[in-house]
């Protein structure tokens, strides 16, 4: 018997999955598998579930109260750069800071970090596709830079490479991973061996970049880009 409020998504898997967004539990199972049975899955998972939701809240509580303010960090490929106010009416980032006019309020700040990461985030996320497309003997059909919340890259059946402007956050090493990991994709259009082995062959040490690119989910999972 399962006490645990979730939510069920049947389909045609064949296996259970569970996942934790948000503070709540959401269960994928096989479309005729029992609910006892999902139940019992659900009630052998405890401790990870319970695990799970505690640092979802935690990260919800922390999402709430975020705010920006002159002179707070904010991370761009791998490092923390203050915001600091700048006379002129201009925002950008200058290797040392990201400046933006005075007398901002803390969501005004914001957006202006968000222009300046997608403004950054388009102009090295096409360097660095075209860069390795060349290696790889990769065309993507276009280099895209949305605001995607859950994917750091994807790609389309039509070619086109999709990129979150969070990516930018990420630090060169794993900005690259993602862009190798994409571009895989127009050879591979799926996660098996043969796609892996195209990864790993450019670049040797990718399960160590994937491994980073989770703690920085975690970080900014916390934070409000909205």
């Amino acid at each position: 018997m399962c006490n645990r409020e979730y939510t069920l998504k049947r389909s045609n898997r064949k296996t259970v999955a569970l996942y934790v967004r948000d503070g709540a539990l959401e269960v994928r199972a096989p479309m005729r598998m029992p609910k006892a049975d999902i139940d019992l899955f659900i009630a052998s998972k405890e401790k990870w579930i319970a695990d799970k939701l505690g640092k979802s809240i935690e990260q919800m509580a922390r999402r709430e109260s975020f705010t920006l303010n002159y002179g707070d960090k904010v991370i761009l490929r791998g490092k923390e750069y203050p915001i600091a106010a700048k006379d002129g009416g201009r925002i950008g980032f200058d290797e040392e800071c990201f400046y933006m006019p005075p007398g901002l309020t803390p969501e005004q700040i914001k957006h202006a970090c968000v222009r300046i990461y997608r403004l950054t985030a388009k102009r090295r996320l096409t360097e660095r596709t075209l860069f390795f497309a060349g290696r790889m003997s990769a065309q993507p059909s276009a280099i895209r830079i949305s605001g995607a919340k859950t994917r750091w890259g994807s790609c389309s059946a039509k070619k086109s490479i999709n990129y979150s402007w969070r990516l930018i956050m990420a630090d060169d090493d794993v900005i690259d991973y993602v862009v190798v990991h994409e571009l895989a994709h127009l050879t591979e259009m799926n996660h098996s061996k043969r796609f892996w082995a195209i990864v790993e062959g450019i670049l040797p040490d990718c399960k160590r970049q994937r491994a980073r690119l989770k703690d920085l989910q975690s970080r900014i999972g916390g934070e409000n880009w909205e």
